[in-house]
């Protein structure tokens, strides 16, 4: 009986495991990133600043790859007025070439090496509702890929860290 029973309950053992669900593999992107470096490849193949020495940023991603990006040149115009409706021509220019954000989601196409960036919102309206392949390095707490190549041929770069 004693046999019978340790049986029985290596068989109920077995069926409970059986019906577990499979542990969820993290999203190899998921956490906050901060900006190391904001650059371009000139057509040339020079390496150049493209917001700045110092640019600042914050991407975060969360388990199911839903993102939100923010880049800053440090150097952008102060507006002089204390509201945003009151800038002058060069402040307005300064805080839009000056900044890049957008949100979706974002995949990884593991046969192709590209992250796949499916952009619901914009600061730049051009981009909302299309979907961008970049290519990319993940090595360790480091992420960096190539943005499109922009119309005068240069090849933005973003690099981060990861911070959690």
């Amino acid at each position: 009986m004693k046999r019978l029973s340790g049986v029985m309950l290596a068989m109920l053992a077995g069926l409970a495991t059986r019906d577990m669900p499979e542990p969820a593999h993290e999203f190899p992107l998921h956490g906050t990133w901060t900006l190391v470096a904001a650059d371009k490849i000139l057509p040339g193949g020079a390496l150049a600043r493209d917001y700045g020495e110092q640019p600042r940023g914050r991407l975060i991603v969360d388990t199911q790859g839903r993102y939100s990006l923010q880049i800053l040149k440090s150097e952008r115009l102060r507006f002089a007025a204390d509201s945003k409706a009151d800038g002058s021509t060069d402040e307005f220019k300064s805080a839009v070439m000056g900044s890049s954000t957008h949100y979706g989601t974002v995949t990884i196409d593991e046969k192709a090496g590209r992250l796949v960036f499916s952009i619901e919102g914009s600061s730049f309206p051009n981009w909302e509702g299309t979907v961008q392949r970049r290519q990319y390095k993940l090595e360790g707490r480091e992420l960096s890929y190539q943005v499109p190549p922009r119309a005068d041929g240069s090849i933005p770069i973003s690099v981060w860290r990861r911070l959690d």
